[in-house]
């Protein structure tokens, strides 16, 4: 878990002088975070937000000088505070909070996918190792037409093309179904009364 970067006495002080309110002032600081970004409302004018458009609050961020531009992370609660969708700025305890929240989440994922991992697969059904090779299937005894097919060969060992004694085919071929015959009929409805 991450904690706040420890802030000396002098930038603390200088931060506190920074978030006071003065009226001649047009930039506040509103906050920081966990990674030392610190966030700013200001305006570019004084005056009433519903007359200049200029006067209204706008809200900012500022990194450290030694973080890159692609290193730069900001918290959710602060992005929800930079685009207005809330009132209030997040604590410092808020933050840290939700980091642990974060960890928490973390080590029951990875409890579960462990959990997972030991539960057998139904891919792993017949051997007890992962990877054990599965054995052939042997269809001859559960399907009959399969057994007679091997039984009754097409062709003899002189070349000779020779007929099956059961074709299971040729006798589905035979069988009629009642639903084989049924042809569809004419449909004439009957003409709706008149209210």
């Amino acid at each position: 878990m991450s904690s706040a970067k420890q802030i000396g006495p002098i930038r603390k002080a200088w931060y506190q002088w920074k978030a006071l309110r003065f009226p001649w002032r047009k930039r506040f600081l509103v906050g920081l975070d966990l990674q030392g970004n610190t966030y700013w409302e200001f305006r570019l004018t004084r005056g009433d937000p519903n007359l200049s458009p200029d006067s209204r609050f706008r809200r900012i961020v500022k990194y450290p000088r030694s973080t890159h531009y692609s290193d730069v992370k900001v918290p959710p609660q602060w992005h929800q505070w930079l685009r207005y969708q809330r009132s209030t700025p997040p604590t410092l305890d808020e933050q840290a909070a939700d980091v642990a929240r974060q960890e928490r989440i973390k080590q029951l994922a990875a409890e579960a996918d462990a959990r997972w991992e030991a539960k057998p697969s139904l891919i792993d059904v017949p051997g007890r190792e992962r990877g054990q090779p599965v054995p052939p299937l042997n269809t001859g005894r559960t399907q009959p037409q399969e057994r007679a097919a091997r039984e009754s060969p097409t062709s003899n060992e002189l070349g000779e093309v020779t007929t099956r004694k059961d074709d299971p085919w040729k006798r589905a071929a035979r069988s009629s179904a009642p639903g084989e015959t049924w042809q569809p009929e004419a449909w004439s409805p009957t003409p709706a009364r008149k209210r």
